[in-house]
């Protein structure tokens, strides 16, 4: 297992928003760009991402959320997307990988997933609640 801490960046908290479910519009209002992102289950079920998000310049997606340590704010793990033809080095796609689920748990690049026109590139990251943004006029975090 490795033993270098995964970097953590400090982002807007309304980007880790849960949001809120609307009886009205039948689905979740108010959910933060990061969160919504979450591609987990859909990985695994579907060989897909939902919607990635914008950080430093390039796309990422979610894959892992959980409260930070007992606050209400939420703490995101997240892969960067690497186009398919930017990317190399040889990508294993989710079923391959998780033959050895132990090996798969501690590589310390995490997970590789092929898809159609992008890669999840390790190591993960780590995003957790900053300060508030001022609003600007650019949307990249």
């Amino acid at each position: 297992m490795s033993t270098t801490p995964q970097p953590i960046y400090e982002v807007d908290p309304d980007r880790l928003s849960d949001g809120r479910w609307s009886h009205e519009d039948n689905r979740r209002i108010d959910e933060g760009d990061i969160v919504s992102s979450y591609s987990g289950d859909t990985i695994a079920m579907h060989h897909r991402i939902r919607r990635p998000f914008n950080f430093h310049g390039g796309q990422w997606t979610c894959v892992g959320k959980w409260s930070n340590h007992g606050s209400d704010s939420l703490l995101a793990e997240a892969y960067r997307l690497v186009a398919t033809e930017g990317y190399v080095g040889t990508a294993t796609d989710y079923v391959a990988k998780i033959k050895d689920c132990e090996a798969a748990r501690n590589d310390p690049m995490g997970f590789y997933h092929g898809g159609k026109s992008f890669i999840l590139t390790g190591p993960p990251v780590d995003f957790v609640a900053g300060q508030e943004e001022q609003p600007g006029l650019f949307g990249d975090g």
